[in-house]
């Protein structure tokens, strides 16, 4: 975990998704609630690449980091491969949208295959997903949005302007919400079952 120092030392930058930021130090401050208590030191750090701004927290100034926002959105480990594989490509690359559109896309198919909709093309895969009550009417609309948004760079049409990063994150939001609907709630489901059973 990192500490409030004058480098932010993460794995990424929450804005550009570059490996091994450089977030330096710009501000700091410090927080006390209504009563004058809970203190909490804060820092304001910069990416050198993006210039975006991350506020990060700790109970002592130095300590370690108990709060980061913009925080980083990860693929839950529920989510089977490749699915998961896609789906943080497609968290890495939204600087290079095209790209992050086609691969959460490919999130999307692996998805459904791996819930046994393996036959036809991701068209049919998501109608057949719909028809078999795996996912709403709404979500297979929204998953055919993704799709369409996928083909558009995928066969070069000139007359379609190219994916921007705001579509790029339209295209992910839809996928991590599936992720968590087909894999991550069943998961917490099951793991309450198995520890209510142990308590039992």
């Amino acid at each position: 975990m990192a500490n409030l120092k004058s480098q932010l030392e993460i794995e990424k930058c929450p804005h550009c998704k570059v490996d091994k930021p450089s977030l330096h130090y710009v501000n700091q401050f410090i927080t006390k609630n209504y009563s004058g208590e809970n203190d909490r030191a804060w820092r304001v750090y910069c990416c050198s690449r993006c210039g975006g701004a991350v506020l990060a927290w700790s109970e002592t100034d130095g300590g370690v980091v108990r709060g980061m926002y913009p925080s980083i959105t990860e693929a839950d480990r529920s989510i089977p491969n490749p699915a998961r594989n896609y789906l943080t490509q497609a968290l890495d690359s939204i600087h290079a949208p095209s790209g992050s559109v086609m691969l959460a896309a490919s999130s999307v198919d692996a998805m459904l295959k791996a819930k046994g909709h393996k036959e036809g093309s991701l068209y049919s895969r998501i109608n057949q997903a719909a028809k078999d009550h795996l996912i709403t009417e709404d979500m297979a609309k929204w998953a055919h949005e993704v799709r369409l948004e996928a083909n558009e760079p995928r066969h070069a049409d000139e007359a379609m302007p190219l994916p921007s990063e705001e579509d790029a994150r339209k295209c992910i939001d839809f996928v991590l919400a599936l992720g968590q609907f087909l894999f991550v709630l069943p998961a917490r489901v099951q793991r309450g079952l198995a520890e209510a059973e142990k308590k039992t």
